[in-house]
């Protein structure tokens, strides 16, 4: 039976007209109980494809300073990808990094509709209520989402403390860039290790398709795994944020062509 209880979002109240909204799409790495462990070790769970870890911590501090509003997923990203669009092959996935994923195995078109239902659909309901809230309070928000990444992939080091992911609309992404390399002793990366260009992702699906300035962050996993860490990148990145979410430009709509769509 469905444990109906479980709560596929978490809305954190802030300010409607503080410029800002915070997204977290992998805050969580809690499977509703109708589906166990979906067959994967507790150990699973800790590492990088279960969620993003200290994103969650680092997201909550940040609206707190800033006193904006945020929207966070509270299920796996092994359940199912709130960052991925609904077509997307890597929606549900039955191997991840190496790690095999048997209550997804036989996941065909009824249950995969199930949890685009029950949680997926429900996640990004609630940024769109809550984006039509804050358009309705003032000029469009900037949206930031944080992300965090594994300090190495496939025995190679990544050297960046925090990368900076885009498509099309440069408009939040070049003074995050700028506020950030400005920062001593910090790597910075623009799109990397990934390409913000992702068709049909939420940010595409929530800011680019509505013209909103927006920004994607990802932070090294190793340097916010503790409230140490996520206290030092809060300090960092307050102020950038709160002058971006001051910027004029930033608080229009305006249509970029998404290179997903060239």
């Amino acid at each position: 039976m469905a444990d109906e209880a479980f709560q596929p979002s978490e809305y954190i109240e802030g300010d409607l007209g503080r410029g800002l909204l915070l997204l977290c799409d992998h805050a969580r790495n809690t499977v509703p109980p109708e589906y166990g462990d979906l067959g994967v070790p507790p150990e699973q769970f800790q590492r990088h494809i279960g969620y993003d870890i200290g994103a969650r911590d680092v997201t909550l501090e940040l609206a707190r300073r800033l006193g904006a509003p945020a929207c966070l997923s509270t299920f796996s990203r092994l359940l199912i990808d709130p960052n991925r669009g609904e077509d997307d092959p890597t929606l549900i996935m039955r191997l991840s990094d190496g790690a095999v994923v048997p209550g997804n195995a036989k996941v065909g078109p009824q249950e995969r509709a199930r949890r685009i239902e029950r949680f997926h659909k429900p996640y990004h309901d609630l940024i769109d209520a809550t984006l039509n809230r804050m358009e309705a309070a003032a000029p469009p928000p900037v949206l930031v989402s944080i992300h965090s990444f594994t300090p190495v992939w496939r025995g190679v080091p990544r050297p960046w403390h925090v990368t900076v992911l885009w498509d099309c609309d440069p408009r939040a992404v070049t003074p995050m860039l700028e506020g950030l390399r400005a920062q001593d002793g910090l790597i910075v990366g623009d799109n990397e290790p990934y390409d913000g260009a992702l068709k049909n992702d939420t940010m595409y699906r929530h800011a680019t398709s509505r013209g909103f300035a927006h920004v994607l962050l990802e932070l090294r996993q190793d340097l916010i795994a503790d409230e140490a860490g996520v206290l030092e990148w809060a300090d960092r990145l307050e102020p950038v944020m709160n002058s971006i979410s001051r910027m004029e430009d930033c608080r229009k709509v305006r249509h970029f062509k998404s290179r997903c769509d060239i």
